[in-house]
């Protein structure tokens, strides 16, 4: 699986976050960089693009390599990147692309424009799943009403459909009750929707977290219909495992699968014995046959 996405020095979303999610789904993440954000968990200053050049290279020589089943598209980070992916994914027409749309509000105007203008005019009439949270893609597919709240999955799904997207996933509807709402529509019909209570916590990298298990379970062979379900479970329990790294937002834990429910060692969370700080790592040395 192909992924186009930032570097994230948080760790929240990108590449790195991309390639835990691949893997996690059990396929094998061939991440290419598209630039640098510069972010903590607080805030994102800035962004350090990658010359479309070097995104372009990067992804020639991977997949005259290795074959390639799904496209997952994040942030490109310019027009001239959306360009160059465009230009490429057009040449690997069979691999389905799932394109997400970040929040961009971090970022200066004249460059938001640029770049939803390519990705509307180059990028959408070959995305076969567009993702992302239903006011980011409202304000933009649906601008008329971009402050009317009442515009369903199936309005954005039309607006989409009209730049030659096949489908869509929205996050983060509002629900009765304490609950968020997601759906995978067609310009015809909702075809899955997924509920659950609301996290009281900000979270990064959600929405990249959701288009990478969608994309690998598209690669992995599942229907889109299940893929969605299984993404959106993913996305979920990730999410209910989340956790505070630094002094801003929550991240995800995307290896929640992997904890297990034994009982810590005694004093292995409060320190050592004499409660000054935790244990110290210990490291073995290796066998005398493979010292050097």
């Amino acid at each position: 699986m192909l992924v186009f996405n930032a570097c994230d020095p948080v760790g929240a979303g990108g590449v790195s976050g991309d390639a835990l999610v691949v893997a996690s789904i059990g396929a094998h993440a061939l991440p290419v960089t598209t630039g640098v954000y510069l972010r903590d968990t607080r805030e994102t200053a800035g962004w350090a693009a990658l010359p479309a050049a070097a995104v372009e290279e990067q992804a020639r020589m991977v997949a005259e390599d290795i074959p390639v089943q799904t496209i997952k598209v994040g942030f490109l980070g310019s027009a001239e990147a959306v360009a160059t992916v465009a230009a490429f994914t057009a040449d690997y027409a069979e691999a389905p692309v799932v394109t997400f749309l970040p929040d961009l509000s971090w970022w200066e105007q004249p460059e938001i424009e640029a770049y939803l203008d390519a990705l509307r005019d180059l990028l959408l009439p070959q995305t076969a799943v567009l993702v992302g949270n239903n006011t980011t893609l409202r304000h933009w597919l649906l601008p008329e009403s971009a402050t009317d709240r009442r515009a369903r999955p199936t309005d954005l799904a039309r607006a989409a459909s009209a730049l030659g997207v096949s489908y869509v996933l929205v996050t983060g509807l509002a629900l009765d009750g304490d609950r968020v709402g997601n759906v995978l529509a067609s310009p015809e019909a909702e075809l899955f929707s997924h509920a659950y209570e609301r996290i009281e916590a900000g979270f990064m990298g959600a929405g990249d977290i959701l288009s990478a298990a969608l994309a690998a379970l598209l690669a992995n062979g599942s229907e889109l219909t299940h893929a969605a379900a299984e993404a959106l479970q993913y996305l979920d329990q990730a999410l209910d495992h989340g956790f505070h790294p630094g002094m801003g937002r929550a991240v995800a834990d995307r290896l929640f699968w992997a904890e297990t429910d034994d009982e810590p060692a005694p004093g292995a969370a409060d320190g050592d014995a004499h409660g000054d700080g935790p244990h110290p790592i210990h490291i073995p040395s290796p066998s005398n046959d493979i010292q050097h």
